[in-house]
């Protein structure tokens, strides 16, 4: 597991997640004197503004906020009153699942207040009666409660823990979990802001999200910032991972060189979930729709560079393998696909693959979409078309002959070589000064271009790559 460290632009701009001290965990107090806890911002008013800036989700589906907030406020409004189960309930998730993130534990740790500022805010929006924060990490536990003690909220806020697992945060998993029963994903329709926990209209929404949120409502006029800022975990570096919070627009080749990268040759995208790209997809700029235009995607954010000499197939491998290892079990079709697909990039990489093993990674790549329960399937297919696509010469070479790379590369340890630690974060108790952080960044990141949600970016034109032997 590599170490995560905290960087600060020289500048540090107001509105921003991060705040001025994200090594320190925040008193309510010191939220407070930020603006935290304002009533300045009424729910209509804030709903607008979250409309106006075009908020998306930062769980990793990136939908609208405020249209997510506005379907669970109707649809309570639908049932008659006193009805069981007709008045909603507002979940906070701070359940991590990719292994590759840091960002909501983080949050949960460093900034509670944060968070439930804006689950409060999401509760008046619309009109929920319960609140929970749903969780795995034990210290983030503790750091929520003790910041329910400090400021307590004016609707009953429950934590729930849960162990973790790459499914436990998917909102149907929160969902079955907060009623009891087993975090594994459930069958759609309904979905939750349909009928979630007790049966009432359920709003999931990621910490990193109703962080936002609050921030919009402090300071309504940073709005378009604020929606356009993200927290992205960043690792494949030789210094370790990196947590940082930058601005839409910014291009891949200029966070792989900022970040201790800066020759890199490609990256696996969005956790697990956007697959592999190679060096060429680094001029894209990160925002989620001109990624999702080249067929990969920001999702929770994290990102891990490959460094010059590294090799994409045990990057693949790696993941896969953590797919395999992670799946719920629940979908026939998914324990099946996810083994294969595994078990072929295991072969891969070490050397013993079969002459059909990329017709079959292509064939499954293609076939296995849509199929599971949630989104792990998908995934595993989608980082077998990401490897085809992005490195067929690295598939080619590796059905020739042995790969000495991936020969170093002990398979044993693939899933913990994708794993990014949480940064120190100091209690505020007993933090007497700002421990210090690691230094600026040298210079700052360049300006982003303004990219509007509704036309994203297309992806650069690329030159057509040589077809794959016996793929078709």
């Amino acid at each position: 597991m590599t170490t995560t460290t905290i960087r600060l632009p020289a500048a540090q701009p107001p509105g921003t997640v991060l705040g001025t001290a994200p090594d320190i965990g925040e008193s309510a107090d010191a939220y407070r004197a930020t603006g935290g806890y304002g009533t300045d911002t009424g729910p209509g008013e804030l709903l607008a503004h979250l409309d106006a800036s075009g908020l998306r989700g930062r769980g990793g589906a990136g939908f609208p906020a405020a249209v997510k907030l506005r379907s669970v406020r109707d649809h309570g409004n639908r049932g008659n009153e006193g009805e069981p189960g007709s008045r909603p309930v507002v979940v906070a998730n701070g359940e991590e699942g990719e292994p590759g993130s840091a960002k909501d534990r983080w949050l949960l740790r460093a900034r509670p207040h944060l968070v439930l500022d804006g689950l409060v805010r999401a509760a008046a929006i619309t009109g929920a009666v319960r609140g929970f924060v749903y969780l795995s990490d034990p210290a983030a536990g503790e750091s929520v409660r003790r910041a329910l003690a400090e400021h307590p909220p004016p609707l009953p806020v429950v934590v729930v823990e849960t162990d973790h697992t790459y499914v436990a945060g998917e909102e149907t998993a929160v969902v079955r979990r907060i009623d009891g029963g087993p975090a594994l994903p459930a069958a759609k329709p309904p979905r939750p802001f349909e009928q979630g926990v007790g049966g009432a209209p359920t709003l999931v929404s990621n910490v990193e999200t109703l962080a936002r949120i609050a921030l919009t409502a402090a300071r309504p006029d940073l709005r378009l910032d604020i929606a356009r800022g993200t927290l992205v975990t960043l690792s494949g570096g030789p210094a370790g991972a990196v947590l940082a919070e930058v601005p839409y627009g910014i291009p891949l080749r200029a966070l792989a060189s900022r970040y201790g990268v800066p020759d890199a040759a490609g990256a696996l995208m969005g956790g697990l979930f956007g697959g592999l790209v190679d060096a060429r997809a680094l001029d894209l700029p990160l925002e989620p729709g001109a990624l999702t235009a080249a067929d990969t995607a920001l999702g929770c954010g994290a990102i891990r560079f490959l460094a010059p000499g590294a090799c994409p197939v045990t990057c693949a491998a790696d993941a896969a393998a953590h797919l395999a290892a992670e799946s719920a079990r629940q979908c026939g079709v998914c324990v099946s696909g996810t083994s294969a697909v595994g078990d072929a990039l295991a072969a891969l990489a070490a050397g013993t693959a079969g002459p059909d093993t990329a017709e079959r990674l292509d064939r499954w790549s293609r076939g296995l979409r849509g199929r599971g329960a949630c989104g792990l399937l998908d995934a595993a297919a989608g980082l077998a078309g990401s490897l085809l696509r992005a490195f067929p010469g690295h598939v080619r070479s590796h059905l020739a002959a042995p790969c000495p790379v991936c020969a170093t590369a002990a398979p044993a340890e693939g899933r913990h070589r994708l794993t990014v630690a949480v940064p120190e974060i100091a209690d505020p108790r007993t933090a007497a000064s700002p421990a210090p952080l690691p230094g600026p960044l040298p210079a700052p990141l360049p300006t982003p271009l303004p990219v509007p949600f509704s036309s994203p970016r297309p992806a650069p034109p690329q030159s057509p790559l040589p077809a794959l032997k016996g793929t078709p």
